[in-house]
């Protein structure tokens, strides 16, 4: 808004001064200023008051002969006059003769120094065009400001009306040089944001109803199982079995809603990560023991030559490399390899497993959260 502002007050201020200065140096050259005449005879008129009346003629008839309008001497009471025109020594007196002559009248003691009449210039009458024409321009420049931002606004405003269609993916496209242009990549970046959200909300969705539905269809069939097994001479090891395995069904349930519990959690303290120097070696190892009891394959840990140390935050790091793990375990056929390499410019942690892999349209999109391949 103050980019806004300055542009539109300076605008309205350069155009004010530059539209004026430019029409009056043309009226200047072009037209003849009737006021060059006024300083003359206010002169002679003053010469007339120091000369006495009976001589006045004779000085007013030598500069008649060689002036370019008839000058006149008349008694003040031949002058009619409105009320509101007064006559004075210093300021001349102008009324119009027609359309195309005026009369100039002087005060001299008890006379009146008449001037004309003296013919108009008939350019003088474009000074009402020239004026008309300042004023014109005043109005149409703040139009050559306002014509694009509102031509801008009107696009922002369809674009958030597409939004409000549910067009999640919405864009808005304008000039580099749009007065608006912050708000535009404001909204873009709350569009992408949104849209991605909304993507995310939709991969959740689909990854719980997936991953839910296995154990939960297990222990619906171990609860229909289970008056069998609770008869009198049913199998204990079996009946204990069942239980065992619904146990089981109830904890994959527990870890997929810690999951998204997790994910929630993240999402909503992106700004409060806690940064600090991790030995990236140890905390591997740690939760690789952690999980060792989980983790059915067994795991090859290759430690670097000496110990890494990196920033970052060790709880989100960790519950990253225990993502990996897990999956690795889950994917993976008889073996898992854990390994840090270390080098002058970065450090890399791996684990491989030796699962069938992801397919290549697929590893785009493995970062995506909840994202689950078709393939899987």
């Amino acid at each position: 808004m103050k980019r806004l502002f300055i542009s539109l007050y300076l605008l309205v201020s350069l155009s004010f001064l530059g539209i004026g200065w430019t029409l009056d140096s043309i009226w200047q050259n072009s037209v003849e200023d009737s006021g060059a005449m006024d300083a003359p005879l206010v002169a002679f008129a003053q010469l007339l008051v120091k000369t006495p009346q009976q001589d006045r003629e004779k000085h007013l008839n030598q500069l008649d002969r060689n002036a370019e309008y008839p000058l006149k001497l008349v008694d003040a009471s031949q002058i009619a006059l409105s009320p509101e025109s007064e006559l004075t020594a210093d300021h001349l007196l102008i009324t119009s003769q027609g359309d195309d002559h005026q009369l100039h009248f002087i005060k001299v003691g008890q006379q009146v120094l008449i001037a004309g009449p003296i013919e108009i210039d008939p350019r003088a009458r474009l000074r009402g065009l020239f004026t008309l024409f300042f004023y014109l321009s005043l109005a149409f420049v703040p139009l050559i400001w306002v014509w694009p931002l509102s031509r801008d606004l009107k696009t922002l405003k369809s674009a958030t009306r597409e939004f409000g269609q549910a067009k999640w993916d919405t864009q808005i496209e304008l000039s580099p040089r749009s007065q608006v242009l912050p708000l535009a990549m404001t909204f873009n970046k709350m569009s992408r944001q949104i849209s991605t959200l909304i993507e995310n909300q939709k991969h959740l969705s689909n990854a719980v109803s997936h991953e839910i539905r296995t154990p939960l269809a297990r222990l619906k069939f171990a609860l229909a199982l289970m008056p069998q097994y609770c008869q009198p001479n049913s199998d204990p090891a079996r009946r204990n079995e069942c239980l065992d395995e619904m146990k089981q069904d109830v904890k994959e349930m527990e870890n997929l809603l810690q999951e998204l519990l997790t994910y929630a959690s993240l999402e909503s303290q992106q700004k409060d990560i806690q940064f600090e120097h991790c030995a990236l070696e140890v905390l591997t190892e740690q939760t690789i023991e952690k999980l060792a009891s989980s983790v059915s394959a067994p795991v090859k840990f290759i430690k670097p030559s000496k110990p890494v140390y990196i920033i970052g935050d060790s709880l989100l790091i960790e519950r990253a490399i225990q993502n990996l793990l897990t999956n690795a375990q889950r994917f993976g056929r008889q073996s898992i390899k854990v390994e840090i390499k270390q080098s002058e410019q970065q450090v890399s942690l791996s684990i491989t497993d030796d699962g069938q892999g992801i397919p290549i349209e697929d590893q785009g999109k493995i970062f995506e959260p909840f994202y689950r391949s078709q393939s899987v």
